[in-house]
């Protein structure tokens, strides 16, 4: 017979050690909503959750960047559409000042609204975004995604020839208001060809920013599923541990 060792006592304060550290462990996973606590609990996982959150990361910055660039592509066609409200006026007005039963002082009028909106075509060609120019030769890059990849979108430049050829405009003449109609049907054409690559690049960019949405989602679900606790199961758990305390 054993007197000075009590193995049982000693199995039981085992057990009640063992279950007192998993009633920890469990509350701790409760109380933070994450199942991986402690480096312990479940290194590789930690390893693979800590990737994945720098890349959720780096797509959502990407995903803002893109945002940013639509609303660059939005303003340029915001001022592209009332240029071209401005050259269909101005195509308007050369067409009345041929008419031979006005006179040079109604063709004068005619110049003075012509030449104010001219000078509002000319004056949009210096607008732009957050300090950058809207309007220009210089191209706009994009990133569009968390690995730095991006894309470019083309350049609009309202200080193109046909856009000034139109703007220096004359048409206190019947002669000149039929050369001022050719060059401001001219910027018209051009302004349809740019209206349609700013729509083009905003399209690019709206199924880029849906992709990285999406992406960004399931990276979260992901990592959701290596780092996020079941509660439900947990719950379970806690229950158990703390009978067996």
């Amino acid at each position: 017979m054993v007197i000075n060792t009590n193995i049982s006592a000693l199995n039981s304060a085992n057990n009640l050690n063992n279950s007192t550290n998993m009633l920890n462990e469990s509350l701790a996973r409760l109380s933070s909503g994450s199942k991986i606590v402690n480096p312990s609990d479940d290194p590789a996982g930690l390893a693979e959750s800590i990737a994945l959150t720098a890349q959720i990361s780096q797509v959502g910055a990407a995903n803002s960047n893109v945002s940013n660039a639509v609303s660059f592509a939005q303003t340029q066609d915001g001022y592209l559409q009332q240029i071209g409200s401005a050259l269909d006026q101005m195509a308007q007005l050369a067409v009345e000042s041929q008419d031979g039963t006005k006179t040079d002082a109604e063709r004068a009028d005619y110049q003075k609204e012509f030449s104010t909106l001219a000078a509002y075509i000319t004056d949009s060609a210096d607008k732009n975004f957050n300090g950058v120019s809207l309007f220009g030769t210089s191209t706009l890059t994009v990133t569009s995604d968390g690995t730095g990849d991006s894309f470019t979108l083309s350049a609009i430049n309202l200080s193109a020839s046909a856009y000034t050829t139109a703007a220096g405009g004359d048409i206190s003449t019947t002669t000149g208001a039929g050369t001022a109609l050719t060059n401001v049907t001219a910027a018209i054409t051009q302004l349809a060809t740019d209206r349609a690559t700013v729509g083009a690049g905003e399209l690019r960019l709206n199924y880029v920013g849906q992709q990285l949405s999406v992406l960004q989602t399931n990276l979260s679900a992901a990592k959701s599923t290596i780092s996020d606790v079941d509660v439900a199961t947990e719950s379970t758990n806690f229950a158990k541990y703390q009978i067996l305390v």
